[in-house]
């Protein structure tokens, strides 16, 4: 562990307030297809629910974070959002927790770790997500025939989830409209 990341502790936990795309939660998740298993990483916003960056691999490990985390971090930065101090909000898995992972979040990209003490019951916002997508989308995943076939299906929903699917928590607006009407009053 690198010692500029400090002690571990839930950050999420000691705001009253998060605006929109000042925290991120993540986690893996597997899915089950045809072909398989797969794990899958997002990152999805605490406030927007939008999900700026996700990875899909045979298994769960930095290299997989990592390509996730990247995919996110060019997709704030393309719109406009900074990356510097932004929060991101995961469990205590050892890819969080090892010098792949906070070496480059911490240290390259200026990034706040913070950690689910009490397991998933610190990480509901990412819990949520992951038990809406499969259970949304499931005979979809299922139906994928392989890793290729099933990183497409996986990139289509999420592009609905993004830019269509309505949540009550936003005023039934989807994730990017939501971001827009913010973007649009500043």
């Amino acid at each position: 562990m690198i010692t500029a990341a400090g002690d571990r502790v839930n950050l999420l936990a000691q705001l009253e307030d998060v605006g929109p795309l000042e925290a991120l939660h993540t986690d893996f998740t597997e899915l089950v297809y045809a072909g398989g298993k797969a794990q899958l990483m997002a990152l999805v916003d605490h406030t927007s629910k939008v999900v700026p960056g996700w990875a899909l691999g045979p298994q769960a490990d930095t290299t997989l974070a990592l390509r996730a985390w990247t995919t996110a971090r060019r997709w704030l930065q393309r719109h406009g959002w900074p990356v510097e101090g932004i929060i991101v909000h995961h469990d205590q898995d050892t890819v969080y927790t090892g010098y792949g992972w906070t070496g480059r979040l911490v240290l390259r990209d200026r990034v706040q770790l913070s950690y689910a003490l009490d397991g998933c019951h610190d990480n509901t916002e990412m819990e949520s997500f992951h038990s809406r997508f499969k259970s949304e989308n499931r005979s979809l995943l299922v139906e994928a025939a392989d890793l290729v076939e099933l990183d497409r299906v996986v990139g289509q929903r999420i592009e609905y989830y993004n830019r269509r699917r309505r949540h009550s928590a936003l005023g039934n607006q989807a994730p990017l409209a939501y971001l827009a009407t913010l973007k649009s009053r500043r």
